[in-house]
């Protein structure tokens, strides 16, 4: 019975994605056919759909959409521009590595990638187009770079993991740290392979007092991750508190330093946060009940006894499961993906004695190739939009670096202490022996 009810759910919902009715709401009705099948009162939906979102952890989201809303238009962009073009922009393939370099800062003080597309790829990808570089390369590195906004923390993705998991958010913060600078380099030595290849150009060197100029202009903005790092990983405060810190440190620089924003324009930067959280949120809450019913009907456990069938090794299941989320995060949001699949997810790393934190760091690393893959694909839309190429022409383009990552997500997989050194030096009170 368990069986045909969870055949029911899963094919409900794909029909209902494919005649294009929203995924939340997808989710959500799927979810109670189900549920009058099984003659649940619909009232454990509605409960279902509040306890997802009760929770203090998931107040950091809106905080830090608010800090990207910011970073986005305040200016932020061009500061960091500014600071890599003078260090790395002079080596070929130079707008390439600005590109990566500037997603690698503008991605650990927004925690969006969607953000880190629209704001870099609207001032370099034109600029790269400009310079003589393909568009497809132009498009693709700027897609895949903005990815790096959700490994690097602040990640509002791992906020969301360690807020359903239980996982401390300050050792996945200090955890993503590996391998996203990992996959930068990669980035940059694919850059500087095609430059070579195809001859793109060089930028002009600066004089090191240029650089120190370019680097003093940016200090107040490089050090807002201190904040955010700083107060989880010692545990002096929780990364709720750490984002509304860092929110008010941010309307400092906006208004008191850089002075790029009026009190007028605030009043429109509170709605369209308030307005992209609420349109998450319903997805969360909705996936809530989605993933309620997948564990109520046991599909953790089954699915866990239909791999171990296959194999029971710690790289065997791992394997699977990061097959089985590259597949997944082709048409379901990260956020969604997580808060429904989690159930199957943990089941999984209990079998196998995975650690938490290295469980959900490669969780979120491979949801994030999504973003890059089509369908769903949400930074692949926007920066092929911005390159004026089609989506299939950008995807072309993009499965190269999606190899890397891969690559460098297994590498973790079969070295786990490479991406779990760094936590357990600076929250060590997140491994218990």
């Amino acid at each position: 019975m368990d069986n045909n009810l969870l055949i029911v759910l899963l094919l409900s919902f794909t029909v209902m994605v494919m005649i294009k009715i929203p995924i939340a709401y997808a989710l959500g009705l799927s979810s109670m056919i189900v549920m009058v099948m099984l003659k649940i009162p619909l009232t454990s939906a509605i409960n279902n759909m509040y306890s997802s979102v009760n929770n203090f952890s998931l107040l950091a989201v809106p905080l830090f959409m608010f800090l990207a809303q910011l970073m986005d238009k305040g200016g932020i962009t061009d500061k960091l521009f500014e600071i890599c073009d003078a260090f790395v922009g002079h080596i070929r393939g130079g707008l390439g590595h600005v590109n990566v370099l500037i997603s690698l800062l503008f991605g650990h003080l927004s925690g969006s990638a969607q953000a880190d597309a629209a704001g870099i790829g609207s001032m370099l990808i034109p600029a790269m187009k400009k310079a003589g570089y393909d568009p497809g390369f132009s498009v693709a590195i700027t897609a895949c770079s903005s990815t790096l906004g959700v490994i690097i923390p602040p990640s509002v993705l791992l906020v969301v993991y360690g807020a359903m998991s239980g996982t401390s958010i300050g050792a996945l913060f200090i955890a993503g740290f590996v391998p996203g600078f990992m996959i930068a380099i990669a980035q940059c030595i694919y850059t500087y392979y095609r430059a070579v290849k195809y001859n793109y150009p060089r930028g002009a060197k600066h004089t090191w007092k240029q650089r120190a100029k370019a680097l003093y202009g940016g200090i107040p903005v490089i050090l807002l991750p201190v904040i955010i790092l700083g107060g989880t990983s010692s545990g002096f405060f929780t990364a709720t508190e750490s984002a509304a810190i860092s929110c008010f440190y941010a309307l400092i620089l906006m208004f008191g330093v850089y002075k790029t924003y009026s009190v007028k324009e605030l009043p429109n930067i509170f709605v369209k946060t308030a307005l992209d959280f609420s349109l998450s949120m319903f997805a969360v809450s909705a996936a809530g009940i989605t993933g309620w019913l997948i564990a109520y009907l046991n599909a953790p456990q089954m699915i866990a006894n239909a791999i171990l069938s296959i194999t029971n090794s710690y790289i065997g299941v791992y394997v699977l499961l990061i097959l089985f989320l590259l597949f997944i995060g082709t048409f379901l949001s990260p956020i969604t993906a997580i808060i429904i699949f989690l159930p199957i997810i943990q089941q999984l790393g209990k079998v196998v004695n995975i650690n938490d934190v290295h469980l959900g760091l490669v969780v979120v690393l491979t949801l994030s190739l999504g973003m890059v893959t089509p369908p769903y694909g949400s930074c692949l839309m926007i920066t092929s939009q911005i390159g004026e190429i089609s989506i299939p022409s950008a995807f072309k383009s993009v499965l190269p670096i999606i190899g890397l990552t891969v690559g460098i997500i297994l590498i973790g997989v079969i070295f786990p202490e490479l991406f779990l050194f760094l936590p357990r030096m600076v929250v060590p009170m997140a491994f218990p022996s």
